[in-house]
């Protein structure tokens, strides 16, 4: 039987620490290629902790149909701004 609270409660316990992950996971990201350089994802306000910048809404609504799967959109960065590029990229991958 479908029971709109239980469902309302399962969707809470998703979603808090959806929103917890892929904000700290993005930030760190960005906050990686700032320390390298790259002023891209602070310039696009993506530091911040604000979990309605990072989310996808497309990503959003899968999860909430799912249950399961869920993605948050990329931070920008732009890697020429590192003094080695390849490294960088490597570095900012790993953060999150």
């Amino acid at each position: 039987m479908f029971d709109p609270a239980e469902t309302i409660q399962r969707l809470t316990i998703i979603a808090v620490p959806f929103l917890l992950g892929i904000t700290c996971h993005e930030v760190a990201h960005g906050y990686v290629s700032w320390l390298l350089g790259d002023p891209t994802a602070k310039d696009a306000g993506r530091l911040s902790l604000n979990p309605l910048k990072h989310l996808d809404v497309m990503g959003t609504l899968v999860l909430v149909m799912t249950q399961m799967i869920g993605w948050a959109k990329p931070v920008p960065i732009d890697p020429t701004f590192y003094r080695n590029p390849r490294k960088g990229i490597v570095l900012v991958s790993l953060a999150g």
